[in-house]
């Protein structure tokens, strides 16, 4: 599922355009990320600690995506 898609009439050819923009779950996670890193930023991170916060904004994405399911949204 995409976040931003957009379809339009492109003016010369006028075929139909689709740009399906970034996936949901990116933008959720990306959404998710600055609270993540409030969380668990510190001064000393290493770049493990960089990959465990994106982890985790992913894992609220995961969360948002099935909470979407759940509701039929």
């Amino acid at each position: 599922m995409k976040a931003f898609p957009i379809h339009f009439k492109h003016p010369t050819t006028g075929l139909i355009v689709e740009h399906l923009g970034m996936d949901l779950r990116d933008y959720f996670a990306s959404v998710a990320l600055p609270m993540v890193m409030d969380e668990f930023a510190k001064e000393d991170a290493t770049e493990m600690d960089y990959l465990l916060t994106a982890g985790i904004a992913y894992d609220y994405a995961d969360a948002m995506m099935k909470a979407r399911e759940v509701k039929n949204v």
